[in-house]
């Protein structure tokens, strides 16, 4: 009987961890730039945590079951809620803002297609307890600086910004309800992906004979690319003085963030997009999705706003504002761009063994240069010279240290550069101050 790799779940050979401890420095590297903390959570939550988030919709997408004490449990489909409860536990005692960023794995039961799998990584980072548009600024300033970690730039990819504070006041200004809102924003959300026809035919389910006439204002409103275009649109609108004043306090919010966006460099990155919605209910305010310049793909990352979340899951209420990037499909944009090359692992040393009395000195200095942070490697079995120094060249060691018999008699070692070829008798004495001459400090 053979055994495969379950569907939607991945085997990491040597090459491909290395490609992905890559990722993962590079996400770890961004957030300590900007001095987020590093948490985590169980993979293991119980079901009613995520129902609680995301409603009874959500277990369809689950890998959930019950355990031996009778729990219902699930394997996390992603981080805020398992954060939300943390903070939320502990929310008096925590220095504020609390800046924490997470890297794990996650899991989703759904049909497994391109840049979409059932077992994924993600680098969550969040911003809680700061309410002002600068914890959001923050966030997507260290969103851009981790993709620009990896070699990617503004012809690579694109922020995109919108609001659902402002979707909300526009279909306040419709008159709609906030239950009938949040179905309108559901539908819009798939926009992209939904053809002009079934999009009026959806929203004519929720909104009657005004559907046609507002999706002619959606289609206005997710045309606009820059600021100034977005204030014309909503001061044309002729709204109502409280909802007219509610919109112009919102547009100044956006002028607080764009300036600090722009303050912090990242400007080129960032294009305003009303046809980001991000459907899931619980978010409260700016969101943002990256994705490809080019359109392709899905999007490389997204987030938001979630003020009422911790709130709902934890035992105080917190604003917060955070972004989630998964592994899969920015593994793929990198290795389209050529930028996932992972140099193949080598050892520092080579040891070059003759016989079993030399074997004995050899061990004996591996462990010494290994407990100095060198990586040292040699034969498991006796080879004859010539096969260890061809071998010594495949595995790209820079040095070998040879052990002959005539080396252990004069107490020396023979090092050879296997780049130039040269070799040189040392004092075994000294062989770790050897090791940092060579390297100039301790590689590892």
């Amino acid at each position: 009987m053979s055994f495969e790799t379950l569907p939607g779940f991945r085997a990491f050979y040597p090459e491909n961890a290395a490609k992905r401890a890559a990722i993962f420095g590079l996400w770890r590297a961004a957030a300590s730039s900007f001095n987020f903390l590093e948490y985590d959570a169980p993979v293991l939550e119980s079901l009613e945590l995520y129902i609680e988030k995301s409603g009874e919709e959500i277990v369809g997408q689950l890998f959930h079951f019950e355990d031996r004490g009778g729990r219902t449990v699930a394997l996390r489909p992603e981080m805020t809620p398992s954060l939300a409860r943390l903070v939320g536990a502990k929310a008096n005692s925590l220095k504020r803002p609390i800046k924490w960023f997470n890297i794990g794995e996650h899991y989703r039961y759904e049909r497994p297609q391109k840049g979409r799998l059932r077992a994924f990584y993600q680098f969550n980072a969040d911003i809680l307890g700061e309410s002002s548009a600068a914890a959001d600024a923050e966030l997507m300033t260290l969103l851009v600086h981790a993709l620009k970690g990896f070699g990617l730039d503004a012809t690579d990819f694109k922020l995109r910004l919108s609001d659902r504070d402002l979707w909300l006041f526009l279909l306040q200004a419709e008159g709609l309800d906030s239950t009938i809102s949040l179905a309108v924003l559901s539908i819009i959300d798939k926009l992209e992906r939904t053809q002009r026809e079934k999009t009026i035919e959806e929203l004519t389910s929720v909104m009657g004979e005004s559907a046609v006439a507002f999706m002619a204002k959606v289609e206005t409103l997710v045309a606009i690319r820059d600021f100034p275009a977005l204030e014309k649109y909503f001061s044309r609108l002729a709204l109502e003085k409280p909802l007219a004043e509610l919109i112009e306090a919102r547009l100044a919010e956006w002028r607080f963030l764009l300036k600090a966006l722009e303050n912090s460099g990242v400007s080129e990155f960032v294009e305003i997009d009303f046809g980001i919605v991000r459907g899931l209910a619980y978010y409260t305010g700016f969101v943002f999705e990256a994705f490809e310049a080019s359109g392709e793909g899905r999007a490389l990352a997204g987030g938001g706003r979630y003020d009422d979340l911790v709130g709902k899951l934890g035992s105080q209420s917190m604003p917060a504002v955070g972004f989630a990037m998964g592994d899969v499909t920015l593994g793929d944009l990198l290795e389209k761009k050529g930028l996932l090359a992972v140099a193949e692992s080598s050892p520092d040393f080579i040891l070059i063994i003759g016989g079993e009395a030399e074997r004995a000195q050899a061990l004996s200095d591996a462990s010494a240069l290994r407990a100095a942070g060198y990586s040292v490697e040699y034969p498991l079995k006796e080879l004859a010279f010539g096969k260890q120094f061809k071998e010594a060249n495949q595995r790209g060691a820079r040095f070998a240290i040879v052990y002959g018999s005539d080396e252990l008699e004069k107490g020396v070692l023979k090092v050879r550069d296997l780049t130039a070829g040269e070799e040189t008798d040392y004092p075994r004495e000294n062989l770790i101050e050897l090791a940092k001459s060579l390297y100039g400090k301790v590689s590892k």
